[in-house]
């Protein structure tokens, strides 16, 4: 059986005499913190490519005293999600597992990279309901590397986890108490990638140094991978993340596009495509999942004198099939060679993307090209919003999007004020763009719904007529308000 959890936890490195501080004084009222020890080993897999790492994706086998079996940690959104499975009677990896990584695997087998051996005192932070607001973890750990190269590596490290009932405040409290001590925050993503350090055979990127400009482009395209890669292991479970996904490649995509300037022209270019590519695919399935849920809202809005024959299972029969089929198509893209060569490059990107010399170390070319996609957004809009061309409108939406997605990349150079209200006001215009497009296409599949049924025995075309022209009002007053949005009003 499956099970997953959402994890939230920074990592300290710590010197071997390192004393923890007295944590009593972030309890809560009645609070109390709970102590203990156990022994952990964990077996942890990649492929000889180490594609897993690239991605910052762990995959280990544990034993010990607590806390056994299989365990993938796959990183989103400023946290991880823990995949678990219990050990089993093979050390073989599950079936279901293997399902998972197969994507960042990249089809390549994995095997046994790295062991650890760790002790680990913990101390539970506890409220007075006995709810777990923050787990704190002095590890002691001896590493050591499979194949030939018998590396072995020693070192201590402290993790605080969030609990269900902490908050992130709790976590900056305990960081605080820790680093007084001497505790700094750890460059290694995982405990793997720091004994593969000391081997000589860690991924490339984890611990670069960069300039501003390169490190405000590194840590917001990786922001974008890992919601990809996330999808990938999501659909492989059978879930849906086909938004958050396409929502990342936008953001991605965006980045190339208004800091294209920043970025070697021919690998912008070949990614950008790729990326198009993929997008494209997932975008046919989004619309009808969008559309499904659109109009099942605007019958349920309507006099039920006003649905005429099966409105309901014609629109939800034929968006479902079209669904399903597009669905299938995703699933076999992801086995393609074309899929893991794009994978493959977005691990390379998320590290070492090709930048060039514009991207050197002054902030303000960040901050230009966010107020050029801002300009070219406004001129966009205000010029849509005055004609009666549907596609101008969707060009200023993207436009709109584009300069959003900027000044959220540009926060630590703008400010985070400054950034955030920049990101709100296109993202109103993104909205009101969006509700005009998405009516313009849903008017469209409603044409040719009502076109099937009204030549279909036992069915009606009236009611799809009447959501046609509902959505065409409801396009016209988007106009509108783009319109006042680009005037300022």
């Amino acid at each position: 059986m499956v099970s997953t959890q959402r994890e939230r936890e920074d990592k300290y490195e710590v010197g071997l005499e390192f004393v923890l501080p007295d944590l009593e004084d972030v309890l809560p009222a009645e609070g109390r913190i709970e102590q203990g020890m156990v022994n952990l080993n964990s077996v942890y897999y990649d492929t000889d490519d180490r594609d897993l790492l690239r991605q910052k994706i762990t995959f280990r086998r544990r034993t010990g005293d607590a806390d056994v079996g299989w365990q993938l940690k796959v990183p989103a959104d400023k946290a991880r999600t823990e995949i678990r499975m219990p050990r089993g009677e093979s050390d073989e990896v599950p079936d279901e597992l293997a399902t998972m990584i197969a994507g960042v695997a990249l089809g390549k087998p994995v095997h046994p990279v790295a062991t650890l051996k760790t002790v680990r005192r913990t101390q539970r932070l506890l409220d007075r309901d006995d709810r777990l607001l923050a787990e704190v973890a002095d590890d002691r750990v001896r590493g050591a590397v499979a194949g030939d190269r018998a590396v072995l590596s020693e070192w201590r490290e402290v993790e605080v986890e969030l609990g269900d009932a902490g908050d992130e405040k709790l976590l900056g409290k305990i960081g605080k108490r820790l680093t007084r001590r001497g505790a700094q925050l750890s460059p290694y993503p995982s405990k793997l990638s720091r004994v593969l350090t000391a081997a000589h055979l860690a991924v490339d990127g984890w611990d670069t140094t960069r300039t501003t400009v390169e490190a405000v482009l590194v840590d917001y395209l990786d922001s974008q991978v890992q919601a990809i890669v996330a999808g990938d292991v999501w659909l492989r479970r059978g879930l849906d993340p086909v938004h958050p996904t396409r929502v990342g490649i936008r953001r991605f995509r965006s980045t190339l596009r208004v800091f294209r300037r920043l970025f070697e022209p021919a690998a912008r270019a070949e990614l950008d495509a790729e990326l198009s590519w993929y997008a494209g695919l997932l975008g046919e399935v989004r619309d009808r999942q969008v559309q499904r849920a659109r109009f099942a809202d605007a019958l349920a809005a309507l006099p039920s004198e006003l649905v005429l024959g099966p409105v309901s299972a014609r629109i939800e029969n034929d968006l479902l099939a079209e669904q399903l089929r597009r669905t299938k198509e995703v699933m076999e893209a992801l086995d393609g060679d074309r899929y893991r060569a794009l994978l493959a490059t977005l691990a390379r990107w998320r590290t070492t993307p090709p930048l060039t010399a514009a991207a050197g170390d002054d902030p303000r070319v960040i901050e230009k090209s966010v107020r050029k996609a801002e300009r070219k957004a406004l001129t966009r809009v205000a010029a849509a919003a005055a004609g009666d061309d549907d596609a101008a409108l969707h060009r200023a939406r993207k436009a709109a999007k584009r300069a959003r997605y900027a000044a959220e990349l540009a926060a630590p150079s703008l400010g985070k004020k400054t950034a955030q209200k920049k990101a709100a006001r296109f993202k109103k215009m993104q909205r009101v763009l969006g509700e005009h497009q998405d009516s313009v296409v849903a008017a469209e599949t409603l044409r040719t719904l009502g076109a099937r049924a009204g030549t279909t025995p036992g069915e009606n075309g009236f009611t799809f007529g009447l959501l046609y022209g509902l959505e065409l009002q409801n396009a016209r007053q988007a106009r509108e308000d783009a319109a006042g949005l680009a005037a300022g009003e």
